[in-house]
């Protein structure tokens, strides 16, 4: 975007029901700071120029289904974090809060749910 200059902000914005909750998971999770936090939305940041994920309410939150299935909220989104040691990486966020998913897809990649019920994924590289 043509528009853009140095400095400027980026990030993406996920709903929540506890926006401030799912920003300290996620700030634990990734050992990134709490940058702003007021009612209805929070945000965390990789450092002060970003990126910022930023956690907002959504009244009536659904959480998506993993895997998809016809009928049912899918997964919009979700965020892959690369790992060097898988077992330790899960337990550590189970120990945050979050839930190992039924359904795993692949043997270097374990798919687990954010306390809101986000799907994200913790991936091995093998090569």
């Amino acid at each position: 975007m043509r528009s853009r200059t140095g400095g400027m902000w980026w990030g993406a914005t996920i709903e929540a029901p506890d926006p401030s909750g799912l920003a300290k998971f996620y700030a634990e999770l990734l050992g990134w700071r709490m940058g702003h936090e007021e009612p209805g939305t929070a945000v965390v940041a990789a450092s002060p120029q970003g990126p910022f994920l930023v956690f907002q309410q959504a009244d009536g939150y659904r959480a998506p289904v993993w895997p998809p299935a016809d009928g049912d909220q899918r997964p919009m989104m979700h965020f892959d974090f690369q790992v060097g040691d898988l077992d330790s990486a899960v337990a550590e966020a189970i120990a945050l809060g979050a839930t190992v998913a039924e359904f795993q897809p692949r043997e270097n990649v374990r798919v687990l749910f954010d306390p809101a019920g986000h799907p994200f994924c913790l991936c091995r590289d093998d090569d």
